[in-house]
């Protein structure tokens, strides 16, 4: 299969690249030297790859900077994914779509009873990034049924591993974890540790993407996560544990969130059903590869 991903180069595209090579793919990237927002250039770089899957990853997505310039979000989520879709009805080569939506779509749950979120649970995007998710997912539905194009979406949860930037949580813990043992310091800066989600390795998050295009159906939305949420605090407790230092955490309000969905947990069963995935890597082993990943660092 000749496979296209767009925003390949970031965290989740470089493992998805390494694992779809692994499986005998024959992988194309696309990232920043392709304007996403640019139709020209977006159609004139998939017709030349001529792919038969497209993984459409490219986006904005850091939920706690959306606030800061929410209409460049919009415009790369959303007319982004509008451009790409129509890139790959006119590309010639018929290609399979699946595009990268987020469970931050199903905003705050406040009722323990909505738990696990399921495809079919109520949306209520709480921030500029979730709403731009939940509008690019309503162009996948129209590329479906408009369109008869072949096309999937996945809400992917939480997903951790190496190479992760420090803009997420537990990268940004480590990273400071292993900041504060080299400098001495008996203490580290934290946010909101209470917030609990459902954490999956990421070399588990893109065997579920390409088991998808394989054996998905079109139109459809798949939550890729692991069935149990965790909360913060206790990957912090893990990963100090895994330092062996003796460190405090001391609350930083500039690290805090404007909006805070507390809890996050869903239902992998509509993925399982349709593939047979199931995630292999534990947590634990995921948090050792992050702390050995940002310990190998010198930056």
């Amino acid at each position: 299969m000749r496979s296209l991903i767009t925003g390949g180069r970031g965290f989740v595209g470089h493992w998805l690249a390494a694992h779809l090579r692994e499986v005998g793919d024959d992988v194309v990237v696309i990232d920043r030297e392709v304007d996403i927002i640019d139709p020209v250039a977006v159609l004139t770089a998939l017709t030349a790859a001529a792919p038969d899957a497209i993984y459409h990853l490219a986006a904005l997505t850091h939920v706690g900077k959306s606030w800061d310039d929410p209409l460049q979000v919009l415009q790369v989520n959303v007319i982004g994914t509008a451009i790409l879709l129509a890139a790959a009805r006119e590309c010639g080569s018929n290609p399979r779509v699946l595009v990268t939506s987020s469970a931050e779509v199903y905003g705050a749950v406040t009722d323990p009873s909505r738990l696990p979120l399921r495809e079919d649970s109520p949306t209520a995007p709480l921030t500029p990034y979730a709403a731009s998710k939940l509008a690019a997912e309503a162009l996948v539905e129209q590329a479906f049924l408009g369109h008869g194009q072949s096309v999937i979406t996945v809400r992917p949860f939480n997903h951790i591993g190496p190479g992760q930037t420090p803009d997420f949580a537990v990268p940004a813990l480590t990273k400071r974890m292993v900041d504060a043992e080299r400098k001495g310091a008996s203490a580290i800066p934290v946010g909101n540790l209470s917030a609990r989600r459902d954490f999956t390795d990421v070399r588990d998050v893109v065997r579920a993407y390409r088991m998808l295009i394989e054996l998905g159906e079109s139109g459809v939305v798949y939550n890729v996560c692991s069935g149990r949420d965790v909360e913060i605090k206790t990957i912090a407790d893990e990963l100090l544990a895994l330092t062996g230092a003796s460190l405090r955490f001391e609350t930083d309000p500039t690290l805090m969130r404007p909006v805070e969905v507390p809890v996050l947990r869903g239902d992998p069963t509509r993925l399982q059903s349709a593939t047979g995935w199931e995630p292999k890597i534990p947590l634990g082993e995921t948090l050792a590869d992050v702390l050995a990943y940002w310990r190998d660092r010198t930056d």
